[in-house]
């Protein structure tokens, strides 16, 4: 839980832009809300590849809706149970089961389907929220937390500079 806390932080510090750490929690909560045996999964993790978001910032939002989605199974259920017996989306659901894609997906699946839905409506949303939340943690606590005098000393300590040196030097790698 502490080593999850950490590299949260440390993604927030990151020169990452907020957008694609924000994007990556959205990524994240579409993977973890739905199953993650799905093919639709698989195509959004080839996605995310390609836009190169922030892939712990995936990793750890797909961690993190995972678990929340095992509490939400009743809702998921719940939805997909409304979405997939209403009588205006039966022609729809017909044809996406008739598709070979979407039979290999289980998309008649009521939790899959509910899931798919809530994650769906909540990505703009999320997307924005993510993205205020981590502009205000940079511009108002990062900054309270670097002008500490605890930080300028850490910063000017020989540990930091080798610190510095060694992710540097990772991230050539």
């Amino acid at each position: 839980m502490i080593r999850q806390i950490a590299k949260l932080i440390r993604i927030l510090n990151s020169e990452t832009e907020p957008v694609k750490i924000s994007l990556a929690i959205c990524f994240g909560m579409v993977v973890g809300f739905t199953q993650i045996g799905s093919i639709h999964n698989l195509i959004l993790l080839f996605l995310v590849l390609f836009i190169r978001v922030n892939l712990s910032a995936f990793i750890l939002g797909t961690l993190v809706f995972k678990s929340l989605s095992f509490l939400l199974t009743g809702l998921f259920h719940g939805i997909g149970l409304w979405l997939l017996t209403a009588d205006f989306f039966q022609p729809l659901i017909t044809e996406l089961y008739n598709t070979t894609f979407w039979k290999f997906d289980r998309i008649n699946n009521t939790v899959l389907a509910g899931g798919m839905v809530t994650a769906l409506i909540g990505f703009i949303p999320m997307l924005l929220l993510a993205n205020y939340l981590i502009r205000k943690y940079r511009l108002h606590i990062l900054a309270y937390i670097q002008k500490t005098k605890i930080a300028q000393a850490l910063r000017s300590s020989d540990l930091y500079h080798y610190y510095q040196k060694i992710t540097r030097l990772k991230d050539t790698l």
